[in-house]
């Protein structure tokens, strides 16, 4: 990521401390742009036997290749496998470059794996027991959708803006009317806060009037950036960050996900291939 040679007012979800455990603190936030390498595979002389782990490996080989666009995504239990197998998975699995929290009434967290487009989707209980695990297939999981929607509305809250406030109301009203506007699919819509001249008092309106919803993402693929949901339907906070995890550039951008937490076609096919190779090695023994 090249540097931004303007000055920039941190605002928005992450602008400030928050309390520890609302910080994504299990990951650490990367300082360089990471590339594909393949996960540390397992020995085969351990994954011989281990015949559910094999088929799962094939069955996310077979379901990237045939993954159609606008359809659900595929899911495998993961909850089926017995402990030896589920180690073999992770080991194959390894940890790529996104990484999903959505807070309620429990938490669900989502780790794509090293194969683009391949989550394992983990659903705990608000005692902190773990519900539901499983695997899935697309270009991001479908509960961080469904979640940010379901705590969103078209509406954009009113509030009176403080009167030192003169950038933030033209950039509110432009989210009001994108966000009652757009469908499902249309384009994204960016609206770069780094390039305006925000005061403090405009940082500190906007977040109120677009407070952070439940879901948050990490993406490591171009640099480091935070996505965060908001209270107005489709409407996301995105924020570059240097390696200390300070916002360096901030945007809203109103779409159905920003593109940046986004497993591609062409990289979900891809990981078809890849998981075939894996998949080899492991039946090698």
């Amino acid at each position: 990521m090249k540097p931004f040679p303007i000055p920039v007012v941190a605002i928005g979800p992450g602008s400030q401390q928050e309390p520890e455990e609302e910080q994504l603190s299990y990951l650490e936030l990367p300082r360089e742009m990471n590339t594909f390498s393949m996960p540390s595979l397992p020995d085969p002389e351990r994954a011989r036997d281990m015949l559910e782990a094999q088929e799962a490996v094939r069955w996310l080989a077979e379901a990237t290749a045939g993954l159609k666009p606008g359809e659900p995504n595929p899911r495998f239990d993961v909850g089926v496998l017995d402990a030896a197998n589920r180690q073999i998975l992770n080991e194959v699995l390894g940890e790529g470059e996104v990484s999903i929290i959505i807070t309620g009434d429990g938490e669900v967290r989502a780790q794509e794996s090293v194969f683009a487009g391949v989550w394992r989707v983990q659903e705990f209980g608000a005692d902190g027991a773990l519900r539901r695990d499983h695997l899935e297939i697309g270009p991001v999981p479908d509960v961080a959708v469904a979640a940010a929607r379901a705590a969103s509305r078209a509406e954009v809250p009113r509030r009176e803006a403080p009167a030192d406030a003169f950038s933030a109301p033209p950039v509110i009203e432009e989210v009001a009317h994108r966000a009652a506007t757009r469908k499902p699919g249309d384009a994204a819509h960016v609206i770069n806060l780094s390039l305006l001249p925000m005061s403090p008092s405009d940082g500190e309106f906007l977040g109120k009037v677009l407070a952070a919803g439940p879901v948050r993402i990490l993406s490591r693929g171009y640099g480091s950036c935070r996505i965060t949901s908001t209270v107005v339907r489709d409407t996301w906070w995105v924020q570059y960050v240097n390696g200390y995890g300070v916002a360096m550039v901030d945007s809203i951008e109103i779409t159905d996900v920003p593109e940046v937490a986004l497993a591609s076609p062409d990289d979900i096919a891809e990981s078809s291939g890849r998981l075939r190779e894996a998949l080899e090695w492991i039946e090698k023994g």
